[in-house]
């Protein structure tokens, strides 16, 4: 009998990765706020605003969910800054609503959060470094990790590094579909100089996300690459293994654009953790846009 996944964010990112790859060995009830394009085999779609207390527990109570990943937030930095009520309804407000449900449920909940819960001024954090957030966005994932750990014992919060890839479900917030886009159109793509990050390609997440959800490991987890490298010099990378020239980046100062949130400068994470818990491999920027290219090529799809 196939194992039961409650999945959010459904559409998302994130999300068409975990579904691609849980497509074969687990029933999935994905919650969407509206109907995402795509289908996949096992899969039961739901569409309502997670808000709604009520809905989420009838939705599931009718899952019976072995495991729940949590993957939907307000993740747009800025509109968070500027509008903190719904910030807090949905990324802290939602995810204790959903721990209380696996809590009393049995069920094991994987939340996914953010390395913009470190203010960069370290970099190369681990599970062990607290977290100092420095905008609302970062302010909600961390209530949102307490909510989880203090609530449900069967938990991991996993954090991610800058997310890379191309859609493979849905449709997806892909700034490598957008770049590629832009630079076969000969135009420049900006890309911060000051933010240092380790880049995880969404593929490696999918699968790791479930096999988090068959492990027994509870506590922190951060998923990142290999590469540790500022934006700008990933883009770079990114430009040339694409085939186009990298003088088409052009290096910013995100901290230095006005009517933003602030972004923590070196939120670069630490994987020793995951290499050593996993099966699945955390890779290296040029292994990780090898794989990219090569599912892309496999099943066909192109943004």
């Amino acid at each position: 009998m196939a194992k039961r996944l409650l999945l959010t964010g459904h559409g998302g990112f994130v999300a068409g990765s975990i579904l691609w790859h849980a497509r074969q060995d687990w029933e999935v009830h994905a919650l969407s706020l509206t109907e995402p394009p795509g289908v996949t085999k096992h899969l039961t779609t739901y569409q309502f605003d997670l808000r709604d207390a009520e809905q989420l527990r009838n939705v599931f109570e009718a899952a019976r969910p072995d495991a729940v990943i949590h993957t939907a937030a307000l993740a747009d930095i800025d509109y968070c800054e500027a509008h903190p009520e719904d910030a807090m309804e949905i990324n802290v407000g939602v995810t204790a609503s959903l721990a209380a449900l696996c809590r009393n449920a049995g069920a094991r909940m994987i939340l996914c959060s953010t390395d913009s819960v470190f203010d960069g001024s370290k970099g190369f954090y681990t599970e062990n470094d607290a977290p100092n957030p420095v905008n609302i966005y970062a302010e909600t994932k961390v209530r949102a990790e307490r909510a989880v750990l203090d609530t449900v014992d069967n938990a991991v919060v996993t954090r991610l590094s800058l997310v890379m890839g191309l859609p493979v479900l849905g449709a997806g917030n892909s700034f490598l579909a957008k770049m590629r886009i832009a630079l076969e159109a000969g135009k420049q793509v900006p890309f911060p100089q000051n933010e240092v990050r380790t880049p995880v390609d969404v593929i490696t997440l999918g699968r790791a996300f479930l096999e988090l959800a068959t492990l027994d490991y509870t506590g922190i987890l951060h998923l990142a690459g290999n590469t540790r490298l500022n934006r700008y010099e990933m883009a770079c990378h990114i430009a040339q293994r694409l085939g186009f020239s990298s003088d088409l980046v052009i290096p910013t100062d995100s901290n230095a654009m006005a009517g933003r949130a602030k972004r923590p400068n070196d939120a670069s994470l630490d994987n020793t953790r995951a290499k050593t818990l996993l099966a699945t491999p955390m890779r290296s920027l040029e292994d990780a846009l090898d794989l990219i290219l090569e599912v892309e090529k496999g099943i066909g799809f192109r943004v």
